[in-house]
């Protein structure tokens, strides 16, 4: 399991600490009848582990050099597959198809598309019932934020839209070979959407909370008149959901920022 930056040969940083290794491993839970999917195995430490436990274990692989070692190594299992391919590109239903149980994933997301394999994972929530990941701590602390915080934002409501979020561990640098220049966070998200929940349709939904954040530091009234809704129509909204004139984005929790959708009609 590693970090990854981006070329020339992906810019590798492999978690080392073997304590840390067995912790995500553990973290899955029982993984005895379930299909494992993991992201950027890397020299396959934590492959090994879920390998002897796992029922089927699918290492999703882009490096050109390190899919075929993989391979290899885990030659004599015939429990292992490895898929040389960009996780962006991964069809998660395709990889449970014909299984009652969802999918488990785990993974040390690489910096430059941390947002973009999340993103992904929620898509496929239907299929994974839970992810260990591996992100840079400030990532972590933006997925994990509460209302009224700096770190409160898109991020933060997409992911608590689809996921209860758990902080595991934060790893300093010293953990990784060779050590990245940041701390790393590992989060469990286990699936769970709230769409149906709190009657907001997900794709318009999620439109509506970008226009709230457009301008992070601008009134959520302002935003919202910027984003084409009638000034009218935003105030009695907000006065009907608690809304102070003044309020900004990142002081409504989830559940007040869908009952603003709702009122003001998608």
């Amino acid at each position: 399991m590693r970090r990854r930056g981006e070329r020339p040969r992906l810019g590798q940083n492999f978690l080392v600490s073997a304590t840390a290794q067995a912790a995500i491993a553990d973290a899955l839970g029982d993984v005895s009848a379930r299909t494992v999917v993991e992201i950027g195995p890397g020299r396959g430490e934590i492959t090994a582990l879920l390998a002897a436990r796992a029922r089927r274990l699918v290492g999703v692989e882009l490096d050109r050099e390190m899919a075929p070692w993989l391979r290899e190594q885990f030659a004599g299992r015939g429990s292992v597959s490895i898929l040389e391919e960009d996780v962006l590109g991964t069809d998660f239903a395709a990889l449970r198809a014909g299984e009652e149980e969802k999918l488990l994933v785990v993974g040390n997301l690489p910096y430059y598309i941390t947002t973009e394999i999340l993103l992904r994972l929620f898509r496929y929530a239907g299929d994974v019932e839970r992810a260990v990941v591996m992100v840079q701590r400030e990532v972590a602390d933006r997925i994990a934020a509460v209302p009224g915080t700096r770190d409160y934002g898109v991020l933060t409501v997409t992911a608590q839209m689809v996921a209860r979020v758990e902080k595991l561990m934060t790893l300093s640098p010293e953990a990784f070979s060779p050590p990245p220049q940041v701390h790393s966070t590992v989060l469990r998200l286990t699936m769970a959407p709230r769409y149906a929940e709190l009657g907001v349709e997900a794709e318009g939904f999620l439109r509506f909370v970008r226009s709230c954040f457009a301008q992070k530091r601008k009134m959520l009234g302002k935003n919202l008149r910027n984003a084409g809704f009638e000034a009218g129509r935003v105030a009695a909204a907000m006065e009907k959901c608690g809304v102070s004139a003044g309020a900004r984005a990142e002081e409504l929790e989830v559940e007040k920022l869908a009952g603003l959708w709702r009122e003001l009609g998608g």
